[in-house]
């Protein structure tokens, strides 16, 4: 895609409240963790769509009306029987650009304060997700992923200027770490991060810590919400960010002759079995049997 070199843009985050009824969450929603369900391992069964889907059906046609890039928050999605976290991305024509399934699923304990497993109901994504716009390439990540420098860091190897996280920290982990990784984020890879978080609802069973915010390559936070309901809009220098790069050029000065963080093709996990096994397996099984020895193999890498 051909682009505008440091063309400025606006970028809007969406802050919303989100209820147990689903068609008051997509008459409302665009922009947040979950937004067309509570925030909960009971819930995502109950509230999971395919893609496409009636959310995602949504987010396009409001993509297509405003000519916007929009990235949807994020959905429980329902695919070959599994559950996924996903974040959907829709252009000015209403066209999917961009799928991610959350990589990092949300596992914690913190005794006397917040504990959540993720992994009860939900099922890891197996992939980087990026999109080109006319302004800046964009990298994807759900909440939880915002923790792992390394994701990140891939992004920034391959060329994207902005990342998203569309997140629900809590109130043990927001006020502690929530501006804190997106300034790190920020200043490790010299690029803009920015977060959207639910508002934050002191009756829901998950009480969200709000604040969507956008931090610029300097670290320094350039926009941000209260825990309420509300709308945020900045605007994305990338001349800014090329001045950082330039001044404190971090990037070219990387030692990859003594260190290196690397993006690998996921290997899909199919059942294999030692050939002198599959040979007594037939021998004891007869005629009725159906063993079949699968080769090892490698997983497309997925960008």
């Amino acid at each position: 895609m051909q682009r505008s070199p440091c063309r400025p843009f606006r970028l809007a985050l969406i802050q919303l409240h989100v209820s147990a009824v689903k068609s008051d969450n997509l008459q409302r929603a665009c922009g947040l963790e979950c937004f067309n369900s509570p925030y909960g391992t009971q819930y995502f069964k109950e509230y999971a769509e395919k893609i496409p889907g009636e959310s995602t059906q949504k987010l396009s046609e409001v993509a297509k009306e405003c000519s916007i890039y929009l990235i949807g928050g994020s959905i429980p999605e329902e695919d070959g029987g599994k559950l996924y976290n996903t974040c959907t991305v829709f252009g000015p024509d209403g066209a999917l650009l961009a799928k991610h399934r959350k990589v990092h699923l949300f596992d914690i304990n913190v005794p006397g304060k917040i504990q959540f497993k993720e992994s009860e109901t939900l099922s890891p994504g197996n992939s980087f997700s990026m999109f080109d716009t006319p302004y800046c390439k964009v990298g994807l990540g759900i909440c939880y992923d915002m923790r792992f420098a390394e994701m990140a860091q891939i992004y920034g190897q391959k060329g994207c200027q902005l990342l998203i996280y569309p997140g629900a920290f809590n109130m043990t982990t927001g006020p502690a770490h929530w501006e804190l990784l997106q300034r790190g984020r920020a200043v490790d890879n010299q690029l803009y991060v920015a977060t959207v978080s639910p508002a934050r609802d002191e009756k829901a069973s998950y009480v969200a810590w709000g604040h969507s915010t956008v931090v610029n390559p300097w670290g320094e936070v350039i926009a941000k919400a209260g825990a309420e309901e509300t709308v945020v809009y900045t605007d994305i220098d990338l001349k800014k960010l090329a001045e950082i790069r330039q001044q404190i050029p971090i990037l070219s000065q990387k030692r990859c002759d003594l260190y290196g963080v690397e993006m690998k093709n996921y290997r899909s996990k199919k059942k294999t079995f030692p050939k002198g096994a599959i040979s007594k397996a037939l021998q004891s099984s007869r005629a009725n049997s159906t063993f079949k020895y699968t080769q090892p193999s490698h997983g497309p890498s997925h960008v």
